[in-house]
């Protein structure tokens, strides 16, 4: 999905200045913005004091909406690089093209990765007839710079291991969780998860010390590390937990965000990740002259077109806790 927000700001995110050593209870309080004609996010990473959790740098959550008589999503062909795109739905479908060729619609609890490398394009829509309800989150993982001028690629897994208790099952979406790996490449030690309990549930769920973690609340009633989340609100945990406390009042579902912190300091702008604001510059020509993003073929409208890129680049702000 794209950052549609034609004030798009410079922002520096990453290296150690903002991991929290320790464990926390932070609660982040979503930014809503509208993407298309019809679907407003619940914007929880980048927030203000929070930029990224492990090598997790975006993530919105959306839905349940009521699309029955609406387009749906609907968000036109939009450049990426130095990424990787999550697509992770609770109902409804998206269907993806990429300048790739890459024509797949992802369904409920199936992972569409789409890794930018160097430079992709694509477009997201809800397919024509849609389902009723759309409800689901769009993540974005950084790419280390070992790896940021990787070839672009398409995943879709519709297989993905699960890891289960009683009153608890987790499916995992991206990098490894007591024991089991998604199939989905990751280019950083890194776990994505969605989690379902059951009403009255009590679990504890095993972490590794060294990551950092977060708790995004997707449906439901829940605590985590005994702290009530709304739906649509994220929990920053920090580091040093060996497990993680879940409890549920009704049935809920949550997702697990975390990884070791990303050393590096990135520049983040609109859809794009680099290392420089001469990057980022680079990048917006590149996509405006059509001449390094490639095309996206079979989408119904226009391309989107970059908002004005700030003149000069942020100082990081890093902080030590």
């Amino acid at each position: 999905m794209s950052n549609l927000d034609r004030q798009a700001t410079l922002s520096v995110c990453g290296g150690r200045g903002f991991v929290v050593a320790e464990p926390v209870r932070e609660l982040l309080t979503p930014r809503h913005v509208q993407v298309g004609e019809s679907t407003e996010v619940r914007r929880l990473l980048p927030n203000l004091g929070r930029r990224m959790v492990g090598a997790w740098a975006f993530v919105d959550h959306y839905g349940p909406d009521d699309i029955a008589d609406e387009p749906g999503m609907q968000v036109p062909p939009h450049p990426h690089m130095g990424l990787q795109t999550v697509s992770w739905l609770h109902e409804g479908e998206v269907l993806h093209r990429d300048s790739l060729g890459s024509l797949q619609t992802v369904r409920p609890r199936e992972l569409g990765l789409m890794t930018s490398g160097r430079a992709i394009s694509h477009s997201e829509e809800s397919p024509k007839p849609h389902a009723r309800f759309l409800h689901g989150a769009q993540l974005w993982v950084a790419l280390p710079d070992a790896h940021r001028q990787v070839e672009p690629h398409f995943q879709h897994h519709t297989d993905l291991p699960t890891v289960t208790a009683p009153g608890l099952a987790a499916t995992v979406i991206l990098g490894e969780l007591d024991g089991a790996t998604s199939p989905g490449t990751a280019y950083t030690p890194i776990v994505g998860a969605d989690i379902a309990l059951t009403g009255g549930a009590e679990a504890r769920l095993p972490l590794d010390p060294d990551f950092e973690y977060a708790v995004l609340s997707m449906s439901g009633e829940a605590e985590v590390d005994g702290v009530p989340l709304e739906r649509g609100s994220m929990l920053y945990l920090g580091c040093g937990r060996t497990e993680l406390p879940l409890r549920a009042a009704s049935d809920a579902g949550l997702m697990l965000l975390g990884g070791e912190p990303f050393e590096e300091e990135i520049v983040m702008w609109w859809n794009f990740i680099g290392r420089s604001h001469e990057e980022i510059e680079e990048a917006r020509k590149g996509w405006m002259e059509s001449s390094r993003f490639g095309d996206v073929k079979g989408y119904d409208g226009d391309r989107l077109p970059a908002p004005e890129l700030p003149p000069v680049a942020l100082k990081p702000r890093g902080r030590v806790r």
